[in-house]
């Protein structure tokens, strides 16, 4: 019994515990007023115990916060009732006035709440002052038509903004179906009798295909100069292989277009693009190519060919534009025997008899041709790579030039990015060894102070075609609606020339709508069995005023039209 007493009398009672605890606080509190009574001592040093019992006191308290806003030196601003316009400023123990005159707050650019009156102010003349010249420029480059311009430059971003709901991008079974089997059939559902479904996601859906050759899957073949390309290496069996497809290809291409069965295609190279047209499109009467960029050894090797052509872009400054054309009557005319030498043979022969009476050496005489000479071929390499060296091959000479490409080395690289890869043929309608293509459209919708707003965004490739069928598609179903495109920088000058063209054709070009439509009838009757819709084939035919242009941004509104810059 005694030994259990003496364990239990070792263990302590909770109230005896806390009595203990609350005596440690006490005598702990009484330490720190000694100590801080001691410390305020003349003379007094703290000792090691009182060091580490001040740092800890430090650390326990609340860090402060570097960017909290101090109150307790309140800087007060002073502002003089007489000169209310001065800006006030803040001082800490005087007050004084800055005269320095207010500054406006900055704009913020914020996107606007929907107008519906926004499109109907585009087609309005704005009244020019000195405030609102920026936008009186912007309406000034801003052009209103009834009709859509054609653009032949190729697009590779196009965006569709419209305040009402667009075509929907996923599609059904039946709408996938019919899309496809209309753009294969080259078939107009609404107005063939049929049991296509004519819905408005099946004919935006039947607007994304294109045709393409060749088609390598793990290579980007427009545009050719993408960096994907880099590192990859075509063995020689399979350049032979391609080269042959391609041949066949582009054989049974051109023969669509000669038989009008096909309105247009591109030959996209490495180093230039070819835009073939049939006979009745952008105002010709025949079928014709536009060429762009171009060299000097390109132009030197068609005139070797014997084949004609026109630089209808080359400033009147570097010469006429038809100076570097190659001409076959001029050399029949010279084989013959003609007395009379050109002008320009004639000025240098006087020149050279000139400088012999002179006593100059025959020398220095060649030297001096040989400089002139480096000076008319640098003069006519100025422009090179440019969009004045596009090069227009028109008529007969068309089948020459189709020959050159099938037979000229420079169409197929040996060297650098895709070498060995045939360039790549782009037709709206199928032709021989073509892979179909499609573009994936994304759609998105804002929702914005109440109001919703659609838009579908495409990347990829899109020919001249596109944008007119799908904006007789939102035009039929929309009330509004707008677009922004970007094009392919390497084919602006293809709707540059044949803007130029048209505005310097022989024949007058007629304002009235009846002339106008008359002047269109050959090109549409023609390309009546081409592939596309009737009103796609009467835009790319038409030959009046604004028939071409280079579209960066559309607005179409149906009481007005399209206004488009």
């Amino acid at each position: 019994m005694s030994s259990e007493a003496s364990v239990a009398s070792e263990w302590t009672r909770p109230d005896d515990f806390i009595k203990l605890q609350r005596l440690k606080q006490k005598k702990n509190k009484l330490a720190a007023r000694v100590s801080n009574n001691n410390n305020r001592r003349p003379g007094y040093k703290l000792d090691e115990t009182d060091k580490s019992t001040l740092l800890e006191a430090k650390l326990a308290q609340k860090r402060k916060n570097p960017f909290a806003k101090s109150t307790d030196d309140a800087k007060k601003f002073c502002v003089d009732p007489h000169r209310p316009g001065l800006e006030p400023v803040a001082t800490a123990s005087s007050c004084f006035v800055r005269e320095t005159p207010t500054r406006p707050p900055p704009t913020k650019f914020v996107l606007q709440k929907y107008d519906p009156q926004a499109f109907a102010k585009l087609f309005q003349q704005p009244q020019i002052n000195a405030e609102d010249e920026d936008d009186a420029e912007l309406a000034a480059r801003q052009k209103h038509t009834a009709h859509l311009p054609v653009d032949w430059s190729l697009k590779t971003r196009t965006r569709f903004f419209c305040p009402t709901e667009l075509p929907a991008i996923q599609l059904k079974t039946s709408q996938l179906a019919s899309g496809l089997t209309s753009f294969v059939r080259c078939m107009d559902p609404q107005r063939t009798e049929s049991t296509l479904d004519i819905s408005d996601a099946t004919r935006f859906n039947q607007c994304n295909y294109y045709w393409q050759h060749p088609h390598l899957p793990w290579l980007t073949l427009f545009p050719r100069t993408s960096k994907e390309n880099v590192g990859v290496v075509v063995g020689e069996r399979e350049r032979k292989a391609l080269a042959e497809e391609w041949d066949y290809s582009f054989r049974g291409l051109f023969q669509l277009l000669r038989a009008r069965q096909c309105p247009y295609f591109y030959l996209c190279a490495n180093t230039f693009t070819v835009l073939f047209r049939a006979a009745g499109v952008g105002g010709r009467a025949e079928s014709h190519a536009l060429v762009t960029p171009s060299t000097r050894g390109m132009r030197q090797a068609l005139r070797q060919e014997g084949i004609e052509f026109s630089m209808p872009l080359k400033s009147e400054t570097s010469g006429n534009a038809h100076d570097n054309s190659f001409t076959e009557e001029t050399t029949l005319g010279l084989d013959a025997g003609e007395d009379a030498p050109p002008p320009a043979q004639e000025d240098e022969d006087d020149d050279e008899d000139w400088l012999e009476s002179l006593g100059v050496d025959e020398r220095e005489l060649r030297r001096i041709q040989s400089s002139h000479a480096r000076k008319q071929q640098a003069a006519e390499m100025r422009e090179d790579f440019s969009d004045n060296s596009l090069l227009l091959v028109d008529g007969v000479e068309c089948q020459g030039f189709f020959s050159y490409l099938l037979n000229a080395k420079s169409a197929i690289s040996t060297v650098g990015r895709l070498a060995g890869v045939p360039p790549t043929l782009l037709s709206p309608v199928a032709f021989p060894k073509a892979t179909m293509q499609h573009l994936v459209p994304r759609s998105k919708k804002v929702r914005l102070d109440g109001v919703d707003y659609f838009s579908i965004d495409m990347k990829g490739l899109m020919l001249p075609t596109f944008l007119p069928s799908v904006a007789e598609l939102l035009s039929e179903t929309r009330q509004m609606f707008s677009a922004t495109l970007a094009s392919s920088t390497n084919t602006l000058a293809f709707s540059k020339a044949t803007q130029k063209l048209l505005e310097s054709s022989e024949t007058p070009q007629s304002d009235t709508e009846g002339e106008d439509a008359a002047g269109q009838v050959f090109g549409e009757q023609n390309l009546s069995e081409c592939g596309l819709l009737p009103g796609v084939v009467g835009s790319i035919c038409r030959t009046g005023k604004h028939a071409v242009g280079l579209l960066e941004r559309v607005c179409y509104q149906r009481d007005e039209g399209y206004a488009w810059s």
